[in-house]
């Protein structure tokens, strides 16, 4: 059974940093793309950023970049999204997504399947 595992939520001050993990399970991570998405109260769930299987391209929203950073450990079947420079804005509910694909490029808009979320909570 494929599972993705969210971890590393919290409550952190603006100008702080976060760093979320994805566990994976039950599938090779090294055939999918995988990414995350957010959503946050009252809004519409967005994508944040995605990896390639391969770990060779990312991609980032406009309102993420320079800020967020999306890794993968293959070996451990690990998705990591770094959070550096938080804001308020970047409140939510972050969850990791999975889709099967080996093409150099990955889109943010995508998600074939989900974890259960990690709150993040940035405020003072």
């Amino acid at each position: 059974q494929l599972q993705l595992v969210e971890s590393g939520g919290g409550l952190v001050q603006p100008g702080g940093s976060l760093r979320l993990s994805c566990a994976a399970s039950g599938f090779i991570l090294d055939r999918y793309a995988i990414g995350w998405f957010r959503q946050a109260p009252g809004k519409e769930r967005e994508g944040v950023s995605c990896i390639t299987s391969s770990g060779g391209s990312t991609k980032y929203a406009d309102s993420v970049k320079g800020r967020f950073t999306i890794s993968r450990d293959n070996a451990k079947n690990t998705l990591y999204l770094q959070m550096n420079s938080l804001k308020p804005e970047d409140t939510g509910i972050y969850y990791c997504t999975a889709y099967r694909s080996v093409q150099s490029m990955c889109s943010i808009l995508r998600g074939d399947y989900w974890g259960q979320g990690t709150q993040v909570i940035v405020s003072s």
